[in-house]
């Protein structure tokens, strides 16, 4: 009694032959029927009538896979050695801010508010964040003067996407006469920049405040404050539970070591506590 009719099933099969290049689905193929007019089916249906008929759709055509460009030899995994940077927007406020963020010790190196995106912003936040870092001492003439593609040239690799103001002419000409590497991710692939993604996405988090600021000097100021929280109150999960100060200024093994030592000695007192005092009717505890 619900059997569909022979005319669906040529509506069917004429749908599948003129947009199975296209849709290569039969999920979409369905609602395309019913989209052009021609046919009403529910999508398992469609796929048994293709079934039925030993049709098969074409698969999508598999993309090149993009290889991932390797780190340089000389890059040594420690703070002030990598640096991602990227830019974000706060619509309210109309601006765009760009920040710097250490991918060892995961530290908020800088920030630069501005109202525009261009290469410009970059050059004047390294600029600054090298200072600040006490960097600029490592650009001495004869490190100046090696060949670009010496490992000895470079204090610091840059890691950013393929954003316009990081791709563009100036930043390439300003990052190579501050002797400094870059390296760009895949295009596309913003798991290459996982670590300025998600630090983003957690100043966003757990200050949303700031996305409701319209007034740009009070986001400028509210960054500059929680900055200095993200850096030196806020515990960071991906490297130990310890601030990026304390991991940035080399504070961070020892932290973690205590807390390890801390927890065996703990845990010898709580059993010899239990040892020295029996407890008859013990009772269940956290």
């Amino acid at each position: 009694m619900h059997g569909i009719l022979p005319g669906e099933v040529e509506a069917i099969l004429a749908v599948a032959e003129h947009l199975g290049p296209i849709d290569r689905s039969h999920r979409k193929l369905a609602h395309r029927g019913s989209y052009e007019g021609l046919v009403w089916v529910a999508p398992s249906t469609f796929r048994r009538v293709l079934a039925a008929h030993g049709l098969v759709l074409p698969e999508p055509m598999a993309r090149t896979p993009s290889v991932r460009k390797p780190r340089p030899d000389w890059l040594e995994w420690v703070p002030n050695r990598i640096w991602i940077h990227d830019a974000t927007h706060f619509t309210r406020a109309h601006r765009v801010v760009f920040a710097i963020v250490d991918m060892v010790s995961r530290k908020w190196i800088d920030t630069l508010v501005s109202v525009e995106e261009t290469a410009t912003q970059v050059q004047v936040i390294f600029e600054h964040a090298l200072e600040a870092e006490g960097l600029l001492d490592l650009l001495t003439d004869e490190r100046l003067d090696l060949a670009v593609d010496d490992p000895a040239r470079p204090i610091l690799l840059a890691v950013s996407d393929n954003g316009p103001p990081m791709a563009a002419a100036d930043t390439r000409a300003f990052m190579a006469l501050m002797a400094i590497a870059q390296h760009r991710g895949r295009p596309h692939k913003p798991t290459d920049q996982a670590w300025i993604e998600s630090f983003f996405g957690h100043i966003k988090a757990e200050w949303p405040h700031l996305e409701d600021i319209t007034d740009p000097v009070v986001l400028e100021a509210e960054l500059a404050r929680v900055r200095i929280e993200y850096n030196g109150v806020r515990l960071h999960e991906a490297i130990g539970y310890v601030t990026p100060d304390d991991e940035h200024e080399g504070r961070g093994q020892h932290i973690r070591e205590a807390r390890r030592h801390g927890l065996a000695r703990a845990r010898q007192q709580r059993l010899e506590h239990h040892r020295r005092h029996k407890n008859p009717n013990p009772e269940e505890t956290p």
